[in-house]
């Protein structure tokens, strides 16, 4: 036979009050509210307890002494069905009050760390940022992961370097793309390309040249011919692409060499400053050409391109004068023209170049002396920019391509950021048009108030 159900004895005057019979524990819909939330009371004591006691010994601790004891010493009851579910969710809900706790000092430890490193200047915080490459999101060719490395380490630097490594990469990319079925080449490349475009971008921002290089480069890929075989058509892109380099770069230089260095003298001190592809090769055609000139390279940290300027000039045979860019008034009375380059020139007559340009344009206007700038049409933006401060990248920390002594390591001897110290370089300024006599471009010279006929020298295509 099953035995019956044990009873409590109770007082004459019944369970002490506050609490129910315990004969049967009441469910929580039989509850009223004030013992439901002396039930939650409970069972958050019991967590603390276990949580703490997890802290202490570094274990699990053993189950929770019963706190649901009446005041009279009745014996502990075992809970019915209803409670069991809180009950067993006491003990993973300990353990996670525990980690919340480790997550909470975690998150501590983490904002101190971000308030040291979110220093002063948050005014300069949209400036784009030197970083390390992220993981890659989509399906990205192996060439194009390559070259966003090179981009966000600085290893490729200069408007015309960068454009013909995309265009070179991207030639890569439509050699091995492969049309999946039920799809146009025409169409689903420009799926393809556009997280290739994305991982490129966030390694470093896009430059004037490589945006309408690619935008080029959609337009060829959109009016290819549906009825040409695949690879023809990969070919044919190739071929549009060489042309794209070839035309607008490579032969464009030639022009602007040729125009540029008619225009020095023998005799003439020329001043470029930090290092232009451009004016690099328009100073070694002028002296191939025979003409006897000297050139003052200007230099700044913390990029210092300009001693590889001065160290190609120098190796072929053209005398030379280095100094940086504070030292520039002393020897500007002694300039018969000034050459620059130009990373994009826009629409209002305004060049984008490396910092500095614009200083040493504002200097040359006031000792009288012409600036010049050498600068393809294809870094022509229909955009107008009035000053560096929308739109600037950051250079990065240290003397990249500075030599150091052997006997100290370099960390020592570069600047890093710092809790109280914050180095800010913007890599370019903006030159205003006052401040330029002329533009050399592939189609001529143009002044600067004149540059926003390119277009229609060009027939609108850029």
């Amino acid at each position: 036979m099953v035995p019956g159900p044990i009873l409590e004895v109770h007082p004459p005057n019944g369970p002490p009050s506050g609490e129910p019979s315990t004969g049967q524990q009441k469910s929580q819909k039989a509850m009223t509210k004030a013992e439901r939330r002396e039930l939650q009371e409970k069972q958050r004591a019991a967590k603390a307890a276990k949580a703490a006691a997890n802290g202490v010994n570094g274990k699990p601790a053993g189950k929770p002494k019963d706190q649901t004891a009446s005041a009279g010493g009745a014996p502990k009851q075992k809970p019915s069905r209803a409670a069991e579910p809180q009950a067993k969710a006491a003990a993973p809900a300990g353990a996670r009050a525990a980690e919340k706790a480790k997550a909470g000092q975690a998150s501590v430890a983490t904002d101190s760390m971000a308030k040291n490193q979110a220093r002063g200047l948050l005014i300069f915080s949209h400036f784009g940022l030197p970083k390390p490459v992220s993981a890659a999101k989509g399906d990205i060719h192996p060439a194009i992961a390559r070259l966003a490395l090179q981009f966000s380490t600085f290893k490729i630097t200069g408007a015309n370097a960068r454009c013909i490594a995309t265009l070179t990469a991207f030639k890569t990319v439509i050699q091995d793309y492969v049309t999946p079925p039920n799809h146009t080449l025409s169409r689903h490349l420009m799926t393809y390309l556009s997280p290739q475009i994305s991982h490129l971008v966030a390694a470093r921002p896009m430059s004037v040249t490589m945006g309408n290089a690619i935008r080029q480069l959609k337009l060829d890929i959109s009016g290819t011919d549906f009825d040409l075989p695949e690879q023809d058509a990969k070919d044919a892109l190739c071929r549009k692409i060489d042309t794209y380099i070839r035309e607008r770069i490579i032969i464009a230089d030639q022009v602007i060499q040729e125009t540029a260095g008619n225009k020095i003298k023998d005799g003439d001190v020329i001043l470029t400053y930090a290092r232009s592809s451009v004016v690099e090769k328009v100073l070694l055609e002028a002296h191939a050409s025979g003409r006897n000139f000297s050139v003052i390279v200007v230099d700044s940290r913390p990029m210092l391109e300009g001693k590889r300027l001065i160290a190609v000039l120098s190796e072929a045979g053209i005398q030379c004068t280095y100094l940086l860019l504070p030292a520039l008034g002393s020897v500007m009375s002694e300039v018969s023209t000034v050459l620059v380059g130009a990373h994009s020139i826009h629409t209002n007559g305004a060049v984008y170049s490396r910092a500095g340009t614009a200083l040493v344009a504002m200097m040359a206007k006031r000792h009288s002396v012409p600036v010049v700038v050498c600068c393809e049409t294809y870094k022509f933006s229909e955009t107008i920019q009035l000053d560096s401060f929308t739109k600037n990248e950051l250079a990065p920390l240290g003397d990249l391509f500075s030599s150091f002594p052997n006997n100290k390591p370099r960390e020592s001897l570069t600047l890093e950021n710092k809790p109280n110290l914050e180095i800010l370089n913007p890599l370019y300024d903006l030159t205003p048009p006052s401040c330029i006599t002329a533009v050399v471009t592939e189609v001529g010279v143009i002044p600067p108030n004149s540059i926003s006929s390119i277009p229609v020298a060009l027939g609108r295509l850029l």
